[in-house]
């Protein structure tokens, strides 16, 4: 879910009663036109600012976002039902209900999506920090992201150098 500021929050309790009559936030990864995920921000709803949890659920046929890695946000996802994919580096896992993903920076590339025939619903977690770097090897890119501002490079067309070490 994109971060957001949030608002004073009425409680910091926010009881499930009262997510059902609230519509859900959708969203679509703009490199990935399958991408399809609705949810809830935990996180926003009470007012967490430093950390995001969201509810989630990725419909049938759909994808999460987009093969990505991080550079500064670690970023964490648990399984509460339904099953779906999980890409991690090269590899494939079907995931299900109480399976635990963590993503500890730099991150390793990461996807989720649910070629089977209900919901995946999970909790998706991590951390909110003012500037983020991340990788879309398979679309060549790296998003940098400084507070509300995202900007997208080719990832073959950056020019990198090391700094050389201090002698002190």
């Amino acid at each position: 879910m994109p971060e957001k500021k949030p608002t004073a929050p009425k409680s910091p309790l926010s009881r499930a009663a009262d997510r059902t009559s609230t519509t859900e936030q959708s969203q679509q990864h703009p490199l990935n036109p399958n991408s399809e995920i609705r949810g809830h921000s935990l996180s926003e709803l009470v007012g967490l600012r430093r950390t995001g949890v969201h509810l989630l659920r990725i419909p049938p046929g759909k994808e999460s976002f987009v093969f990505h890695s991080h550079q500064l946000e670690e970023e964490w996802m648990y399984v509460l039902s339904g099953r779906g994919i999980a890409e991690i580096g090269e590899e494939q896992h079907e995931v299900g209900p109480g399976d635990f993903l963590g993503f500890a920076t730099p991150s390793v590339g990461h996807h989720l999506r649910n070629p089977f025939s209900e919901d995946l619903v999970y909790l998706s977690g991590g951390e909110r920090r003012e500037m983020e770097v991340a990788d879309f090897p398979r679309h060549n890119k790296r998003m940098i992201r400084v507070g509300g501002n995202i900007s997208f490079c080719p990832l073959d067309q950056m020019e990198t150098f090391t700094l050389p070490e201090s002698k002190d």
